[in-house]
């Protein structure tokens, strides 16, 4: 019998699939032979000797010590593209929510209480907002979240990508329309929305800073679904605050 210990909720269609005749699934367990993870943090656990591997419900391992694990032989192995379609629609559904004052309009018609018909005729034009087609949407890194790109090109909107770890596969299901980004640079100087696709390095922490937003058009949209890591929140409070 192999124990496996939850540290997040795992969804029933994924457990299910151990025989429990064969293992024991849940959160309360001691001494697991395999760990499953969504976002909990494990730089500071305890691994026993029993431990053999250490499964990620989603792409990004910034959350577990994987040199730790490799110098005690345990496996680590992600699930990259698992959740992609869902992280492409909320993408979308971001890309709208900062573009047409959706949450306002909603906040604002709930004080209406009388002429509800006749107030949201003549107050609606506040929360237009702008439409994002023929508008440049940056998608920087092109991995299974790729579809994204498509998606906003089926909407019209011009789009250009950079990812210098771009596999063939991915390439080829990308759109001919999508342009490509020789750097990062070139996303930051011309889109009028970046959106984040990559994971949590040394080398990707604090991507969006004061010296990249100084690069970017003003009323610039930033839509970060990957790590908190990629952006500078204090920066990102000081641009928001001057307009930019």
């Amino acid at each position: 019998m192999k124990n496996i210990k939850l540290l997040n909720k795992i969804a029933a269609c994924g457990t299910e699939e151990f025989d429990p005749a064969a293992y024991t699934v849940g959160e309360d367990i001691s001494a697991p032979q395999a760990i499953m993870v969504r976002s909990a943090a494990m730089h500071d656990m305890e691994f026993g000797s029993e431990l053999e591997a250490i499964a990620r419900a989603g792409a990004g391992v910034n959350n577990i010590p994987v040199d730790t694990c490799a110098d005690k032989g345990i496996v680590v192995f992600n699930t990259p593209g698992a959740n992609a379609n869902g992280v492409k629609e909320l993408a979308i559904a971001a890309l709208l929510l900062a573009s047409r004052n959706i949450v306002d309009g909603i906040n604002w018609a709930g004080t209406l209480e009388t002429d509800v018909a006749k107030s949201v005729e003549k107050g609606k034009s506040k929360f237009a907002g702008c439409e994002i087609k023929g508008k440049t949407l940056g998608v920087i890194g092109l991995g299974a979240i790729g579809g994204l790109a498509n998606a906003a090109r089926e909407m019209g909107m011009n789009v250009i990508g950079c990812d210098p770890f771009m596999t063939v596969n991915a390439a080829w299901k990308l759109s001919r329309g999508v342009k490509s980004a020789a750097t990062y640079e070139d996303i930051y100087k011309s889109a009028d929305y970046i959106t984040l696709h990559v994971p949590a390095t040394p080398q990707t922490k604090n991507m969006i800073s004061a010296q990249t937003l100084a690069m970017m058009k003003d009323g610039v949209k930033i839509i970060n679904l990957s790590r908190a890591d990629l952006v500078c929140a204090d920066d990102v409070k000081a641009a928001i605050a001057s307009g930019k």
